[in-house]
């Protein structure tokens, strides 16, 4: 374990929290992007502590990933019923529309807006606050949300070309290539990214929350 990494072990053992692993498993060859291009903040050091209310905070981030994950592995749950005939591609699509992954309101910023109007609305947050406030309290957290922004668009996409790929089977029921392909490429986008978010940004809400003053 080199410094930097025995730095950003450390800080997450001070917290308390532990983000999910990225044991580095990719289903295709390409990749989707540049995980060596990925900015890195700075690990907090031992000066930095927590609260309660941090750690339930970074947790959170946490458990709306592991929501995720369970979706996608539901839809690959899917992709073998339709493989096996149990389902239509039909009934696939429109289960793949009713998933959270589908939705365009799970990502970060959108996603903890919700969450903190729901629990602080006098706040008055608007879509997408919390990467802003961060950013304000953090500004070298700047190019790591950037970076996670345009990944946002990248996972969009994979999700778009599952359902392209769902339509296509229905009128090829006897080619599962494409389909398999646009399922292996969500898989592999949506873990990194997961992984690449938790490790970049759950030290830093638990220390700053999703708005000021929260933690």
């Amino acid at each position: 374990m080199n410094e930097d990494s025995a730095s950003r072990a450390a800080q997450y053992e001070r917290l308390g929290v532990k983000p999910t692993e990225d044991d580095g498993t990719r289903l295709l060859d390409q990749p989707p992007w540049d995980e060596s291009s990925r900015p890195r903040r700075e690990p907090s050091g031992a000066e930095i502590s927590y609260t309660d209310a941090g750690r339930a905070t970074g947790q959170h981030l946490i458990d709306v990933h592991d929501m995720l994950r369970r979706e996608l592995e539901e839809l690959r749950s899917i992709l073998t019923q339709v493989r096996d005939g149990a389902i239509t591609a039909g009934e696939a699509r429109s289960a793949l529309n009713t998933m959270a992954l589908r939705q365009n309101d799970w990502t970060l910023g959108a996603f903890c807006a919700r969450y903190c109007f729901a629990v602080a609305s006098h706040h008055g947050l608007e879509d997408e606050a919390v990467f802003p406030h961060l950013i304000r309290s953090d500004p070298g957290l700047e190019p790591v949300i950037q970076r996670l922004g345009d990944e946002h668009l990248v996972i969009h996409d994979a999700i778009e070309g599952v359902d392209s790929a769902l339509v296509h089977h229905i009128g090829n029921p006897e080619d599962f290539t494409g389909l398999q392909r646009a399922v292996d490429l969500l898989t592999d986008t949506l873990l990194s990214h997961l992984a690449y978010e938790e490790q970049e940004l759950v030290e830093p809400l638990a220390r700053l929350g999703f708005y000021a003053d929260q933690v």
